[in-house]
């Protein structure tokens, strides 16, 4: 070989085949990473409106629940002002019985004293009767006797009568109705509801007959009162129903002592004067009492 040949240059290889693998794969890889990255993307998009929703019903949840413990509050307030005004009508009420209560203790120990004093003088004039020897006198002391006899049966009549918590006399027939309305303390209208629906008017109250139980003396009334209307069920003869009006501060009484098929008797029972109820919180007395 000469010289010349020897400082020839080779001629260029061919590229190796590794090299073009390498290539594809770098291509690959990149395709990957673009694809990841895209689904990436799109993930936190679809997440940030999810979580835009989701702040949004939050924001409208917060708003309803706001609201709801507005009304609630308000809802309370009135509750708890309906609750005050009923306290203080409570304690009204308790005061005014405790005061009946008291007077009806004072009227029992007078009728005692009554009742004892009448029985002297009556024990006098027997005493009396027996010592006097004239016929003149005999006659006096017969008349003067006659006359104590009659106010302690009276007497007697009035302590045998049943009385109410306020110390009020009840009356269980007619003659009582009558003994009460000769008292004068307080007015008595009497009256007869002879069918079931019909409605008596009795001084400034409607009484609606409802039905009657004969058997078990029982009897239901819807009262009229002040354009409002009390039903009683099922209430007893000689049972004092109490009930105020805007007219009275102390209660009226109504009781039934008759009872027969769709048919009731009985009085009303009124004060004498009309007084005003005293107010509680702005709120009237006017209401049913038992």
């Amino acid at each position: 070989m000469t010289f010349e040949e020897r400082n020839q240059a080779p001629p260029d290889a061919a590229t190796p085949r590794w090299v073009g693998i390498v290539v594809v794969l770098i291509a690959v890889v990149s395709l990957v990473a673009l694809g990841v990255g895209w689904s990436a993307e799109r993930a936190s998009k679809d997440n940030e409106t999810a979580l835009a929703s989701q702040v949004q019903a939050a924001k409208q949840g917060q708003s309803v629940l706001e609201q709801r413990l507005q009304q609630s509050e308000e809802a309370n307030a009135q509750v708890q002002g309906e609750l005050n005004v009923i306290t203080d009508r409570l304690k009204l009420t308790q005061g005014e019985l405790a005061r009946a209560r008291s007077q009806a203790k004072a009227i029992k120990a007078d009728d005692a004293k009554q009742f004892a004093a009448v029985q002297q003088q009556e024990d006098q004039m027997n005493t009396q009767l027996a010592t006097k020897a004239s016929s003149d006198d005999l006659n006096k002391v017969s008349g003067d006797v006659n006359g104590v006899k009659t106010d302690l049966d009276a007497t007697k009549q009035n302590l045998q009568m049943a009385r109410d918590q306020f110390g009020n006399l009840i009356a269980r027939n007619h003659d009582e109705i009558e003994t009460l309305r000769r008292m004068g303390e307080r007015n008595i209208y009497e009256f007869t509801v002879d069918k079931k629906g019909e409605k008596k008017r009795v001084g400034d109250l409607t009484v609606e007959l409802r039905g009657t139980n004969p058997k078990k003396q029982q009897f239901t009334v819807n009262l009229l009162i002040d354009d409002k209307r009390f039903e009683k069920n099922n209430r007893s003869v000689d049972e004092p129903i109490y009930f105020y009006t805007h007219e009275y501060q102390v209660p009226l009484e109504m009781v039934i002592n008759q009872v027969g098929k769709n048919k009731v008797s009985g009085y009303l029972s009124v004060p004498k004067e009309a007084t005003p109820p005293q107010t509680a919180s702005g709120s009237s007395g006017t209401g049913s009492g038992q």
